[in-house]
């Protein structure tokens, strides 16, 4: 079976060939990194418009790169949200006009569960497992029991973590995105245990994140050193914050697993995915505390835990195996929960966290 798959949630237009042999016959990706850099994040309609500018390209050149043609395609994946509904419709409309032309079943990806399901296309990992689903806009810890089986254990009941990276790494005047320029500065820092951080949630019941008082702690330490940093003062607390983020995620994730071992006394993996994924402080941390636990950890390669093509284009063999498929009718969304049985978090502010899921 080969799908071609295409995402275009956010701020990557990307297209990719992959068969149902776990094989990445092509992965073609296209940042949008300088458009948006200049604004300190993503801005919706110049998102929508590179996608558009772009996409029909990106296509060709998978395509050129598996070697193959529209003839040798069994469908044809597209993420169907949830994302910037500009962005989603660019590769919806893409893969129905596709799937149209060329007779071919079309597979409305959720974004979320492409990044769930990575796991299993680069590690071959079985049912049940634990997932920490860490992203830009999203931070949930859930059982994955399925394709299309997911239950929540807990999310995010303001920011998610790699929105609080971004806007730390804005107050620390590191620039945008967030997530690898605090990295790097955390890396050059020579006192990294100078700045004391708070760690929202450690040790609360239940697996909820919190991470908006963190990202309050940091400007008010910006504030006390005058609002102008030297280099060491910014390495050394974003140091601080990485360190602070990787222990809250531990402590989140071990209460996670003891739950998640009652109902799965069989096991299975903490698998942690997501742009965030890609931070390898995090994911040392991760790892070590799957070690105590028994679990085996898996981390998608680097290049897979952004936003990518080839997941889409996995989800959808895994959808499509089972026999499912959209109709050409299939309507966007920008917010498409995995869980969708979930209860909504109410937050400090009062309003449903994750509601961007």
């Amino acid at each position: 079976m080969i799908v071609l798959g295409i995402e275009t949630s956010c701020d990557e237009t990307a297209a990719a060939i992959v068969t149902d042999a776990r094989e990445i016959r092509a992965d073609v990706v296209l940042s949008q990194l300088d458009d948006h850099t200049p604004y300190g994040g993503v801005v919706p309609e110049i998102a929508a418009r590179a996608h558009l500018e772009h996409l029909d390209g990106l296509i060709r050149r998978a395509m050129a790169e598996a070697g193959i043609g529209f003839g040798d395609l069994d469908a044809v994946a597209a993420t169907g949200g949830p994302g910037l509904i500009g962005g989603v419709i660019v590769g919806v409309m893409t893969a129905k006009a596709i799937a149209a032309a060329r007779g071919l079943p079309f597979v409305a990806v959720n974004h979320l569960e492409g990044h769930a399901l990575t796991a299993r296309l680069t590690d071959d990992v079985a049912f049940p497992y634990l997932l920490l689903l860490v992203s830009g806009g999203h931070c949930q810890l859930l059982a994955v029991e399925g394709v299309g089986r997911y239950r929540r254990l807990g999310t995010t009941i303001d920011d998610a973590v790699g929105e609080a990276f971004d806007k730390t790494a804005k107050l620390l005047g590191l620039g945008y995105p967030g997530g690898p320029l605090v990295e790097k500065a955390a890396a050059r820092a020579t006192k990294p245990a100078r700045f004391e951080l708070p760690r929202p949630m450690l040790g609360r019941p239940g697996c909820d994140f919190s991470f908006s008082g963190l990202k309050t702690a940091v400007r008010r330490h910006v504030e006390e050193l005058g609002g102008v940093l030297s280099d060491t003062d910014r390495d050394d607390l974003a140091a601080a914050f990485q360190a602070t983020v990787a222990e809250v995620l531990a402590d989140r994730c071990a209460r996670a697993i003891r739950g998640f071992k009652e109902d799965h006394p069989q096991g299975g993996a903490l698998v942690v995915a997501g742009g965030v994924a890609a931070n390898k402080a995090i994911r040392s941390r991760l790892s070590t505390l799957a070690e105590k636990q028994r679990m085996q950890f898996v981390a998608p390669p680097l290049r897979l835990c952004t936003d990518n093509a080839a997941m889409i284009a996995w989800a959808g063999i895994e959808r499509f195996r089972l026999g499912e498929s959209d109709p050409l009718n299939f309507a966007p969304r920008p917010r498409w929960p995995l869980d969708p049985t979930a209860a909504p978090v109410i937050g400090r502010a009062g309003v449903g966290a994750g509601v961007k899921a």
